[in-house]
């Protein structure tokens, strides 16, 4: 069953009208209602491509989070063959937060990181809505470390509102395996790509984002805390979340624009809960020409640009 988000009310009113109607038409009494039927689609879909085009930065964090978008097990499930998951960061234990192992993209090798929430409440607790701890990000250097020793290349599919802070969690080095995750990163001799699938959510995030090319889903948040969070911290008071998602910039548009990512990656119209397999056929495509662009370089010079990229996020700012 679908879920519709607040701000969606009149495309659900409209297509409520087109189910009422078929179902009308399924049943004994049937008339001719197909063009009334057509037109209410028509007109549905229109005002669904009109919201959609015009979305706010709150807006889109609700989007982000929506709880029927593709999450990182989709991804790799539609994208990835032959995969292997791998387990544990031979430190502590396995964080299932956090999805790791090798297998092929179109028919090469290839290392996925990537953060998983869960689609069902069992699975969500699991997840630990994925909200890594530190084993999480230990596993990931433990992959890297794989990767660039067989000279893998490694996609990391990004969908976290941050890192878990809980006690345990900084009991066992929180802030130390985010600030290695990311080093292991920075010094990879293979090439990565990163995707912001929903919610990248501060160091939590940027552990396994810190890679040649950053992509973004079109309706996808990336910030270094919450709306929710900021809120809190600047005005003592969650419910200017609102105000802060549009301070902040959070969104594809305008990190694109400040370098911060490269490409946004187009979504289906309402969003890429509307039609997951497009969205992550469409992400597919993005991360294949990226990786394409970059298989040709040397590891000197792959490093040597991602470390420029970044070094240079800021700069040319006004």
């Amino acid at each position: 069953m679908r879920s519709y988000l607040d701000f969606e009310k009149p495309v659900a009113e409209l297509e409520a009208k087109v189910e009422e109607l078929r179902a009308l038409q399924a049943g004994e009494d049937a008339v001719g209602i197909d063009e009334e039927i057509s037109r209410l689609e028509a007109k549905a879909a229109q005002a669904l491509k009109d919201l959609y085009a015009n979305l706010n930065p709150w807006q889109k964090t609700q989007v982000a989070r929506h709880p029927q978008r593709p999450h990182c097990l989709d991804y790799v499930n539609q994208l990835i063959t032959e995969f292997t998951p791998l387990a544990g960061d031979r430190k502590f234990g396995e964080d299932e937060a956090v999805i790791g192992g090798f297998g092929r993209f179109r028919g090469e090798s290839i290392c996925v990181i990537g953060h998983e929430k869960g689609s069902t409440t069992e699975s969500r607790l699991k997840r630990n809505f994925g909200m890594a701890r530190p084993e999480g990000y230990r596993k990931a250097v433990r992959l890297m470390e794989m990767a660039d020793r067989f000279e893998i290349p490694v996609l990391a599919l990004v969908d976290t509102a941050g890192a878990y802070p809980g006690i345990g969690a900084e009991e066992r080095g929180q802030a130390e395996a985010i600030a290695r995750s990311t080093e292991m990163c920075l010094t990879l001799g293979v090439p990565n790509v990163a995707v912001i699938l929903g919610e990248g959510g501060s160091g939590g995030a940027i552990a396994i984002a810190t890679a040649n090319r950053v992509l973004m889903l079109e309706h996808a948040i990336y910030s270094v805390i919450s709306p929710e969070g900021a809120a809190s911290i600047l005005w003592h008071d969650t419910a200017k979340a609102q105000d802060a998602a549009t301070n902040m910039k959070i969104t594809a548009q305008d990190l694109v624009r400040f370098g911060v990512i490269d490409t946004i990656i187009a979504e289906p119209a309402g969003g890429a809960h509307r039609d997951p397999a497009a969205a992550i056929g469409a992400a597919g495509d993005t991360v294949a020409s990226a990786l394409a662009e970059l298989r040709a370089l040397d590891a000197d010079t792959i490093r040597q640009r991602r470390r420029d990229k970044f070094m240079a996020i800021g700069r040319s700012l006004g």
